[in-house]
C-alpha cells in the first residue's frame, strides 16, 4: 500500500473552457492520456492517491461530470483538495461532495482522512500573489498593498479550515499528519507563513503543494525540510505528470 499525490490536472473533457484548459507548452499536451498511463504503471487497487487542486475547468457538477468519471476510473482511492479554479466545489458543502461521490472519491476539507498512522488533513490554502511593482534589474520594488490586505484576509480563512482539519484528527487520536495545500505554503516575500507555522505545531511530517506551473514558479515557495517539516511540490507539469510517491 503507497500514497501518491499530484496536483493541477485542469480536466475540460465536458466544460467550455476547454480553449482556456489547454495550456501552451510541450508539457501539456495531450497530458491527460500521458497521466492516466503514468498511474496504471504505478498505482494500484490498494494504493491511495491525493489530487491536490484545480482538477477540472467546469462552472458547476454537471461540467464537471466527465471529468470526475475519468478521476474515479484512475486507481486506487482518490482523495481531493479543493483548488483555486476548482469552481464547482462550495466551501460550504464539501460534506455533500463526499455524500454524492461516496464510494469513488472523496473530498479533503475541514475533515480528514487516514493513511496507516497518518492523518491526512488539507485546505485549499491561499498566498499573495501580486501585483508587485518591479524594478530595471528586474527585482521586486513594491507591491499593491491593497491586494496584500485582502490575501492576508483569506488566508486567515484558511488557516482556521486548516486548524479544523487538524483538530478533527487529533480529536479521532492521530498525533501523525501529512498536510496537503493546493497554494504553496509561502509567498514569494515570505520566509515562514501561518501554514508553516501550524504545520511546526501540529508536528507534520511533510507538507505537499501544487499550484505553481512553469519553470520560472518551480522555486517559488519553501522546498525540502526545514524546522522538521518536509516540503514538496506535485504541481502536474513540475512533476512531468509522474504521480509522486509520498509514502509506502
Amino acid at each position: 500500500m503507497s500514497l501518491y499525490a499530484i496536483g493541477d490536472l485542469h480536466l475540460h473533457f465536458g466544460s467550455e473552457l476547454k480553449a482556456a484548459g489547454q495550456r501552451n507548452g510541450r508539457i501539456w499536451r495531450d497530458h491527460e492520456a500521458r497521466f492516466r498511463e503514468n498511474c496504471a504503471g504505478r498505482i494500484r487497487a490498494e494504493d491511495t492517491l491525493v489530487l491536490v487542486g484545480d482538477h477540472s475547468w467546469g462552472h458547476n457538477l454537471g461540467e464537471c461530470a466527465p471529468d470526475f468519471d475519468w478521476i474515479a476510473a484512475l486507481p486506487g482511492e482518490k482523495i481531493l483538495v479543493r483548488g483555486n479554479h476548482d469552481m464547482f466545489w462550495d466551501a460550504k458543502k464539501t460534506e455533500a461532495l463526499n455524500t454524492r461521490f461516496s464510494g469513488r472519491m472523496k473530498f479533503l476539507q475541514n475533515n480528514y482522512y487516514a493513511y496507516r498512522d497518518y492523518a491526512l488533513v488539507g485546505t485549499k490554502g491561499f498566498t499573495f500573489e501580486g501585483p508587485f511593482r518591479i524594478d530595471r534589474r528586474g527585482r521586486i520594488a513594491g507591491w499593491d498593498e491593497e491586494a496584500e490586505e485582502h490575501a492576508r484576509k483569506i488566508v486567515e480563512r484558511e488557516l482556521e479550515r486548516l486548524r479544523i482539519s487538524f483538530e478533527a484528527a487529533r480529536s479521532a487520536g492521530y498525533r501523525k499528519y501529512l498536510v496537503f495545500l493546493h497554494y504553496p505554503p509561502t509567498s514569494i516575500l515570505e520566509h515562514d507563513s501561518g501554514f508553516t507555522r501550524m504545520a511546526e505545531e501540529y508536528g507534520a511530517s511533510q507538507v505537499i503543494y501544487a499550484h505553481s506551473h512553469g519553470e520560472s514558479r518551480f522555486h517559488d515557495s519553501v522546498e525540502g525540510m526545514k524546522n522538521g517539516v518536509f516540503y514538496r511540490l506535485v504541481s502536474g507539469d513540475f512533476l512531468r505528470w509522474v504521480p509522486e510517491k509520498i509514502m509506502d
